[in-house]
């Protein structure tokens, strides 16, 4: 039984479109020989209307001019984010370097992180006393064996920062009466001497994942301040 002519038709037409297609794709340069077919040939744009192959191609370049343009953008203002945050950590570390001793080290520790880092709650849970530092809200003493310090083992062995919102009770012992506002943190373990937490009340300031080249750099500051300011 013989299809329907128009079916058939219809059949051989997409088999020569294909065709076609096949060996444009063989000889991407043909249209450099044949450039007034750039001008007649039609490509469906959005809505259904259609528009030339060479405006096709002018909006596809400018689509991606855009996009570059927009991540050029971006990287500049990581570039700048990053430069400002360099600066702030050179400060930083002239500061410790500056400081009298353990006791004046944390101080200005704590002072730096709230002004120039713009903390909205810094506290420091030390290992041990610290000789000389004043009875204040800012800190606490918490053995490395107490139990509440379990959820911090790990980070005080690898070093590595945390970033986030941290479970409740981690963050009460942190930041103490404080905890209620802090709505992201960073934690530093410093080496030798305990945890710095930097608590912010925009939940984004803090996330995991972000980078935290920087927040190391700080932590292995203090640690090394601490280390030469201590009574030998």
């Amino acid at each position: 039984m013989k299809e329907p002519m128009p079916m058939a038709e219809e059949r051989n037409a997409r088999s020569e479109a294909h065709e076609v297609a096949q060996w444009l794709r063989r000889h991407p340069r043909f249209l450099e020989q044949f450039p007034d077919l750039a001008v007649t040939l039609v490509v469906p744009k959005d809505g259904g209307a259609s528009a030339s192959l060479a405006g096709y191609q002018l909006e596809v370049l400018r689509e991606k001019n855009r996009e570059l343009t927009r991540r050029l953008h971006e990287l500049s203002g990581n570039a700048q984010d990053n430069e400002r945050l360099a600066v702030r950590t050179h400060q930083l570390t002239l500061a410790l370097m500056r400081a009298g001793g353990p006791a004046d080290t944390l101080r200005s520790m704590v002072a730096v992180l709230g002004e120039d880092f713009a903390g909205d709650a810094v506290r420091v849970t030390l290992l041990a006393p610290v000789a000389g530092l004043e009875e204040a809200a800012w800190w606490q003493a918490v053995p490395a064996t107490d139990p509440r310090m379990d959820g911090f083992r790990e980070a005080l062995a690898s070093g590595e920062p945390l970033c986030g919102c941290l479970p409740p009770e981690r963050q009460a012992l942190l930041f103490g009466d404080a905890a209620g506002r802090v709505a992201s943190c960073a934690v530093l373990p410093v080496a030798g001497v305990g945890l710095v937490a930097v608590g912010s009340v925009d939940p984004n300031r803090f996330f995991p994942g972000m980078g935290t080249l920087f927040l190391r750099m700080m932590a292995e500051a203090l640690a090394t301040a601490m280390g030469r300011a201590s009574p030998r």
